[in-house]
């Protein structure tokens, strides 16, 4: 049964889309950036953007049944391939366990302010 979940944040309804959707023993969550939003802040650094989008990612998985332990895929997208090796620790302490299947892209995103956005795919393990 599909099901579509929600972050809150007023971009989803004006982009038409859900911060993840449910089918089933599968579960994608869209491309999340670093904001708070309980807030609507964006932090500076892209440490803090990356804690902030893994939090809010691990909030759309278990409100939809499913745990960051059930990751099988992610995708992360930096601004500046400068961030890379900052981020690889951060992602580690997340998925070090995991280890999903994984790609690293550097490219632009919507906001000057965000500097990392990442997707993920997790299946429910039988």
């Amino acid at each position: 049964m599909r099901k579509l979940i929600s972050s809150g944040s007023p971009f989803e309804k004006t982009a038409g889309y859900s911060r993840a959707v449910t089918d089933g023993d599968f579960c994608w969550v869209a491309g999340t950036t670093g904001y708070d939003y309980a807030t609507m802040q964006m932090p500076e650094s892209v440490e803090a953007q990356t804690r902030n989008t893994l939090e809010t990612i691990k909030k759309a998985l278990d409100e939809a049944g499913f745990s960051i332990h059930d990751v099988v895929r992610a995708n992360y997208y930096v601004t500046d391939r400068d961030y890379v090796d900052t981020v690889f620790p951060i992602l580690g302490e997340y998925f070090g366990e995991i280890r999903p299947a994984a790609t690293m892209i550097i490219c632009q995103l919507n906001k000057p302010e965000m500097k990392i956005e990442i997707e993920v795919t997790a299946r429910k393990r039988s």
